[in-house]
């Protein structure tokens, strides 16, 4: 049966927008509403799951190239697209990434006292994020995204941390990979910089 469905269902930008589609359904429903929150976002996790099996059923192994590609004219004078695809190591990043965040998600109905809403669109916003991570192609791209995930981890370390100090731990965590950042932002911009030439 899933075969049938496959074709339609081949859409890596979809996959990525998907989290953030369930981010935003959720940002509008009432706090006082637990279980419709609840019921939203397990269901959109298990669906983002369930989507990104898809992309493994359609997989061809006997090729090296990268698949499910999708390029969309961003800055085009830099030559700079939103170019994404998978291939063998990144499919099975993303189906990981797909996979825990159902698991979080349960974890976080019980083991979270308050803002639960919050932390559902804040873990939504680091999948998405991470899933762009796995199949960005495009250099600068990637750089966006990898940074982009800090910032929802930052607001879960420091509010739902489960430590007295999960604030300084919020701000190291943030520090020490800001610091290895700012030497992969300098690559990529003599990187880009050399591609412009």
């Amino acid at each position: 049966m899933l075969q049938v469905l496959v074709p339609f269902y081949s859409n890596l930008s979809g996959l990525i927008l998907l989290p953030l589609l369930g981010s935003l359904i959720i940002l509008v429903i009432p706090n006082s509403r637990v279980r419709l929150i609840r019921g939203i976002t397990i269901w959109t996790s298990l669906i983002t799951f369930l989507y990104s099996l898809f992309f493994w059923i359609r997989f061809e192994n006997d090729t090296a190239k990268f698949q499910f590609v999708e390029t969309i004219r961003w800055l085009p004078y830099s030559n700079i697209n939103f170019y994404i695809g998978i291939d063998g190591i990144s499919l099975f990043f993303v189906i990981l990434t797909t996979f825990l965040t159902p698991i979080c998600i349960l974890v976080g109905f019980y083991s979270v006292k308050s803002y639960k809403k919050e932390y559902m669109i804040a873990f939504f916003i680091c999948e998405s994020f991470l899933i762009a991570v796995f199949c960005s192609l495009d250099l600068l791209i990637f750089y966006v995204f990898f940074e982009s995930v800090l910032i929802p981890m930052f607001i879960i370390i420091g509010v739902w941390g489960s430590r007295q100090r999960k604030i300084k731990a919020a701000y190291q965590f943030f520090l020490y990979t800001l610091m290895g950042s700012l030497l992969c932002a300098t690559l990529v911009l003599v990187s880009l910089r050399t591609t412009i030439k």
